[in-house]
């Protein structure tokens, strides 16, 4: 095992130098700076760096060893002793546990510390979020990326926009498969759908201004415009899909007028409707006319198991006030990290603009073995297939909550997506969830999506991730746990 550098040591050469050393190595060790067991420099080794005398080292390691915080080996070196002597030390350090008096933490920092909501980030049969990653074709994609590893042009900066070929690859794509109106220059690569809306709310609002969400909502968009002081404005749903009438006929405006809304109108997060076409348009003309922004998250377009899905409200009508917000995580892989908004060409460079000035641009390694996988025709091989293998599942769990929860549970069914709720009348869902992940079951209480008053309890299930075991597991402690309740 190599010596640890101890160069950071700071030696006053007008004080005593045996004793600042001595000092400040046991500092070290009882705070665990050096732990037990790393191997310190050698006498002569230190003596040169510290530019001190090694005799000087010499009496400090002497010193250490006697007090029992060293431990000498013929041959292998010096250690910090596999036990220490604290009961005797006589300096205050850190070990002694002295209670933190840190600065104060922002208002922010303090509401999420009163608001701790329960959701969890492991990777659970039933989180919500997870693809089947067993499925993923690894061995082509290792493939494609020791293509680019070697690649010098990847290992350095780039533009914050995005890698040149990903956009046009994903433009190509949304053109075919959405009906999206774009070409390259107006696609932005971003870290994920969350910094996508992120993006939205600091190119788009300011501080105290209105917004309009669907009520239940996708959590990740209520905490992107928390983070701004964005002021929500929810919107009823009707027959799981966000209320057009509503916005025509019984919006109260505030005293600020709402300058956005937030829809998931192919697949509603988190109860699963789609927004017809008539209803999108009316949608559309609203917008315009009002001159309210629209964030278009198309979740789950590319999983409709029985027809296909209405085309993007982006590409239904020109000009528009559209900006299409898409990712990776669910159609490839959650820690890839890669993202993309749709936005119009006069905003291209403001958006990248704010990009930089956040965070810089996405990783080039995985933007150009995202963009083989796609031209390459991996990426739509792979949809075809996990959209037949996902509405198998979606199949057996909707089959499974209706055999066994029958008169305790019923599904709010759509045929799409990688998530089932399922309504639970009158049940603490939050407290049902967390007896859920105790079994090693991941899910969400459909309660947290609500803005205000809670309209529906139940659990919100990710079924992409399981196999048929673990929803006929999990399904019959649901059971278990509704009937003990009752």
């Amino acid at each position: 095992m190599e010596a640890i550098d101890l160069n950071t040591l700071h030696i006053n050469p007008n004080q005593g130098l045996q004793k600042q050393i001595h000092h400040q190595l046991v500092e070290w060790i009882c705070s665990g700076r050096l732990p037990v067991g790393t191997k310190l420099p050698s006498s002569r080794q230190l003596a040169h760096d510290l530019q001190v005398s090694r005799n000087t080292i010499s009496l400090v390691f002497e010193q250490l060893k006697a007090e029992g915080f060293i431990e000498t080996y013929q041959g292998k070196g010096v250690y910090i002793a596999t036990e220490l002597p604290i009961d005797n030390l006589l300096i205050s350090t850190p070990i002694k546990n002295k209670p933190a008096h840190l600065p104060p933490i922002s208002q922010f920092a303090q509401s999420l510390q009163q608001n701790r909501l329960t959701t969890q980030r492991q990777t659970l049969p039933f989180t919500l979020g997870i693809p089947d990653l067993q499925q993923f074709p690894t061995r082509i994609w290792n493939q494609i990326q020791r293509c680019h590893q070697d690649r010098s042009c990847l290992m350095g900066y780039d533009d914050g926009q995005g890698y040149q070929p990903l956009r046009e690859a994903i433009a190509d794509y949304l053109k075919i498969s959405r009906g999206v109106r774009c070409h390259a220059e107006q696609v932005i690569i971003t870290h994920g759908a969350q910094q996508g809306i992120s993006l939205c709310s600091l190119a788009l609002l300011d501080e105290d201004d209105h917004v309009l969400l669907e009520n239940p909502c996708y959590l990740g968009a209520k905490k992107a415009f928390k983070t701004r002081h964005i002021a929500f404005t929810p919107i009823p749903l009707v027959d799981q899909c966000i209320d057009i009438n509503y916005l025509f006929n019984k919006l109260l405006i505030t005293a600020k007028k709402p300058r956005l809304l937030y829809t998931t109108p192919t697949h509603q997060y988190p109860l699963g409707g789609m927004l017809s076409a008539g209803q999108r348009l009316k949608l559309l003309d609203w917008a315009y006319t009002e001159k309210i922004w629209i964030i278009e998250d198309d979740y789950d377009s590319e999983f409709h198991f029985t027809h296909k899905p209405i085309a993007a409200l982006q590409g239904m009508t020109s000009p528009h006030s559209v900006i299409y917000l898409g990712s990776f995580s669910k159609t490839l892989f959650p820690s890839l990290r890669l993202g993309y908004l749709v936005v119009p060409e006069e905003l291209v460079e403001i958006f990248v603009q704010t990009k930089n000035f956040m965070t810089g641009e996405s990783p080039l390694l995985n933007q150009a073995v995202v963009a083989d996988f796609i031209a390459e025709g991996h990426f739509i091989r792979h949809l075809r297939k996990m959209r037949k293998l996902y509405k198998e599942k979606w199949i057996h769990l909707e089959s499974l909550i209706k055999e066994k929860l029958q008169g305790l549970a019923s599904p709010i069914a759509e045929s799409a997506g990688m998530h089932l709720a399922i309504e639970i009348a009158d049940c603490d869902d939050v407290l049902l969830q967390k007896e859920l992940l105790k079994q090693g079951f991941g899910c969400a209480a459909l309660s947290q999506y609500y803005i205000g008053e809670v309209e529906k309890t139940g659990l919100v299930l990710g079924f992409a991730n399981t196999t048929t075991e673990q929803r006929i597991a999990c399904i019959e402690y649901i059971r278990m746990l509704l009937i003990t309740s009752h």
